[in-house]
């Protein structure tokens, strides 16, 4: 594969990370907010610590996209994927949304994963900053 095609499947993949980010951001609002009972407190209040941080990496995949020559994509190009972190009618399914979060993570690492294979010997920077945006989400699992 040429530099053009790897570079072409790095912003492909970034782009693919950058989406699962912002998709992330959007239900851990909805469901910091829409859980309820006392259960729920803990959880809701992770979720909202966590809002800020998953949204720093998205603007960390924009800024590499960017640098590398691919274009950060506006909203008419989102496709919702995180069935399971969708807000659940019964807002009190704790165990729902912590499943949700557990898929969102793992998907996540997967993603990260992918990157810093296709980066391998070729694009350094991309493979470092997806070795730590992989760290922060697996911690963000446990």
């Amino acid at each position: 594969m040429d530099q053009a095609a790897k570079t072409s499947k790095i912003i492909d993949e970034l782009t693919t990370a950058y989406w699962m980010e912002m998709e992330t951001v959007q239900n851990y609002i909805a469901n910091s907010i829409n859980l309820m009972g006392v259960r729920a407190e803990e959880i809701k209040k992770s979720l909202q610590a966590d809002i800020a941080e998953e949204l720093t990496h998205a603007q960390q995949l924009a800024q590499r996209l960017h640098v590398i020559g691919g274009v950060v994509p506006g909203s008419t190009d989102f496709k919702a994927s995180q069935a399971a972190l969708q807000p659940k009618k019964d807002r009190t399914d704790v165990a729902a949304v912590i499943r949700g979060v557990i898929e969102a993570e793992d998907g996540a690492i997967a993603q990260y994963k992918k990157i810093i294979a296709e980066c391998d010997g070729f694009d350094y920077p991309t493979q470092d900053m997806c070795i730590t945006l992989l760290a922060s989400e697996e911690e963000h699992r446990r």
